[in-house]
């Protein structure tokens, strides 16, 4: 399908990568677990953040700290919530800050200019990467259309969202244009409140016949009244609800832009180039406590002194990838090569300020952390027969780091470099209409971020983490439902434990952990208007399988003991009903306990240096949803999150971050 479609259509869809594809069919090429989140689910769920629309996808946990997920916290399969082994794109561009140099927590897309996600695991994940252990989120944009559409959306907490979507194109449909508009401001859960602004503006042309270019720029900001910092046990437990840290500020900026270019050679030929860049300042003002006189009063106490962790990242990459069909053997082969070149960098200062000139002072950190990344790739579906088909992979990644440390006179400089080998394999088998098998093995890896692998300028001969991932399942679909099942192994030989963890692995190469289970996905039409989807993630093994040493050298023996953020169940289940223009839903969400620290503490107490660790219980929550079409062009919606108030701990740092409780939220959408 050309990107850009014949004069009179509809839609009218530009040049993008897609991970799994939007045409029937796309799914069923994939050697792998495949998790689609469309519009029309999006539509009805009312999803606060791209987060929560993931929760209905298997396989993924969510690590929830703030309702409109500001920062990321997504786990796959047993990999920790807290951690980042997951590649999360958007439009097929890295949406992370710094994949090599710094966290990639820091930045979340606004669920407000989603069209759909893609999510892919399995072999045909290595097509992509770095941090692909997990698989590939591909989150899709939407796509200009003629006309303007306002919505807007009020609720709890003095939360109030407005979106304008306008779009044009020209009369033979050869050029379009395109934007959405976001401004959402809430008081927020805890007074957490946020002011964010979010903008996206895209626009296409064919060149020729047989020549796209499409351009994409995005401008986000947020301010936001979030921190480290959580509530202390007894707050909890008697349910408070104030801000635990009311003057510390999470404030970022991103503007990004990329160039897509899709040309069709010939008929067997075709040839994606994506040229993309973003910057982002991420700047984080945090006041420093007494924790004596907290400990003593069982809440913060705040000193005069003000710390600013302030970071500037910027990124440049070409990501280009020749499309080819071919009949090597005598059979149906469709291969695909490709190139990605990429710089990042990252300024990080940390300012010591004060109460009385806050936001300003003495630099204590200044330092340029640097990566530059080269990666080539290629696979071949050989369609052996119209049953079997089968897909060899391999990526290699060469990628160097360097740390500036600009406070230091003289030799100020280090660097590290790693070269890995990442090859793979996987295959389908259409048994008949209603059942496919598939299945793959493929190496992956995350590499250590600058801050472990360069630590203080000292090179600390940081291997990569690396898993081997096994994976088998079965699919299908017929009128009535639709199904996947899928078991999967991932072996790591050297996982890495973020600092944030409260242990000092960070600085070894950790050692060898497992993560093996099964998902499940099954969509049923009861009749009657009704409709069940349900899905379930059971990881028995997300475990340590080796004795371990610190920084130090000194064995810790952790065999056996279970990853952070890593529950061994997560279940999902809606209940939909459609009754002429009304659709409404109710669905549950299950997470289990799951351990905060590498030593799996079961207690939640607080150590010396303001972490709390300890075991998270199992919660379940409800939410209703509602979606009224009044006419073709007008609807209004109406949610209850968290239907029930449960009142659950939802994750540990400096304290507990407490699970937002029942809220409301109605809103309308109105297309002209």
């Amino acid at each position: 399908v050309s990107p850009v479609s014949a004069a009179g259509a509809d839609l009218v869809r530009l040049p993008a990568i897609e991970v799994v594809g939007q045409q029937e069919g796309d799914a069923a090429k994939q050697p792998g677990a495949v998790g689609m989140v469309n519009s029309e689910d999006m539509k009805l769920s009312q999803p606060k953040s791209t987060e929560e629309a993931l929760r209905n996808v298997p396989g993924v946990v969510v690590k929830p700290e703030e309702e409109s997920a500001i920062v990321a916290n997504i786990g796959v399969r047993g990999l920790s919530a807290a951690d980042y082994k997951t590649l999360i794109l958007e439009d097929g561009v890295p949406v992370a800050p710094g994949l090599f140099v710094g966290n990639g927590r820091y930045y979340n897309p606004r669920i407000s200019r989603m069209e759909s996600i893609e999510v892919l695991k399995g072999a045909s994940s290595l097509r992509y990467g770095p941090s692909t252990i997990g698989g590939v989120i591909n989150y899709i944009t939407k796509q200009p259309q003629d006309g303007l559409t306002l919505s807007s959306r009020v609720g709890s907490f003095n939360s109030l969202e407005s979106t304008v979507e306008v779009g044009g194109s020209s009369t033979s449909n050869d050029a379009v244009f395109g934007a959405v508009i976001t401004q959402a401001q809430s008081d927020g859960f805890m007074d957490k409140g946020y002011n964010m602004s979010d903008v996206m503006i895209k626009s296409g042309l064919a060149i020729d016949d047989d020549q796209w270019l499409s351009l994409k720029f995005t401008h986000y900001e947020n301010d936001a009244n979030i921190s480290y910092r959580g509530l202390f046990l007894d707050a909890y437990e008697n349910r408070e609800t104030y801000n635990p840290a009311p003057d510390d500020y999470f404030l970022t900026q991103r503007e990004s832009f990329d160039i897509n270019h899709e040309w069709d050679i010939s008929d067997n030929l075709r040839l994606n180039t994506l040229l993309f860049w973003s910057e982002m300042n991420r700047d984080y003002w945090r006041y420093g406590v007494s924790a004596a006189d907290s400990v003593a009063q069982g809440r913060w106490v705040y000193s005069d002194s003000l710390n600013g962790s302030n970071r500037d990242f910027e990124r440049v990459g070409v990501d280009s990838r020749l499309h080819i069909s071919h009949g090597l053997f005598g059979i149906d082969n469709e291969a695909e090569i490709g190139l990605r070149v990429m710089t990042e960098e990252m300024l990080d200062q940390n300012v010591a300020a004060t109460r009385a000139t806050p936001r300003t002072g003495t630099l204590s950190t200044d330092r340029i952390d640097s990566a530059d990344s080269l990666a080539l790739y290629g696979q071949n579906r050989f369609v052996v027969n119209e049953q079997l088909a089968v897909t060899p992979g391999l990526r290699v990644e060469k990628y160097t780091q360097q740390r500036e440390d600009l406070r230091v006179a003289g030799d100020n400089k280090e660097d590290t470099s790693n070269t890995e080998w990442m090859p793979g394999v996987g295959a389908t088998y259409q048994m008949n209409a209603q059942v496919q098998w598939f299945g793959g093995v493929y190496k992956a890896f995350s590499p250590a971020l600058n801050g472990d692998a360069l630590s203080g300028l000292q090179n600390q001969q940081l291997e990569a983490e690396r898993s081997l991932n096994l994976e088998v399942g079965l699919r299908g679909s017929n009128a009535r439902l639709n199904y996947e099942l899928a078991a999967f192994r991932m072996d790591f030989d050297n996982q890495i434990i973020p600092a944030n963890s409260n242990t000092d692995f960070q600085n070894t190469n950790g050692g060898e952990t497992l993560h093996q289970g099964l998902e499940a996905a099954l969509g049923v039409e009861l009749g009657a208007g009704l409709r069940l989807n349900t899905n379930a993630t059971y990881v028995p093994d997300a475990e340590f399988v080796g004795d371990r040493l610190d920084s130090n050298g000194v064995v810790d023996i952790v065999d056996g003991n279970r990853v952070t953020y890593s529950p061994e169940w997560v279940a999902n289940a809606s209940l939909e009903h459609t009754a002429g223009a009304l659709r409404t839903s109710l669905s549950a969400h299950y997470v289990g306990s799951q351990f905060t620290d590498a030593d799996n503490t079961k207690a939640i107490t607080e150590n010396t240096t303001g972490f709390f660790t300890g075991e998270l219980d199992d919660y379940t929550t409800f939410n209703l949803n509602a979606l009224y079409a009044v006419t073709t062009d007008f609807d209004v919606s109406a949610s209850v999150k968290n239907l029930t108030d449960e009142n659950y701990i939802a994750s540990l740092r400096q304290g507990i971050y407490v699970g937002t409780e029942r809220s409301f939220e109605v809103g309308f959408r109105y297309q002209f």
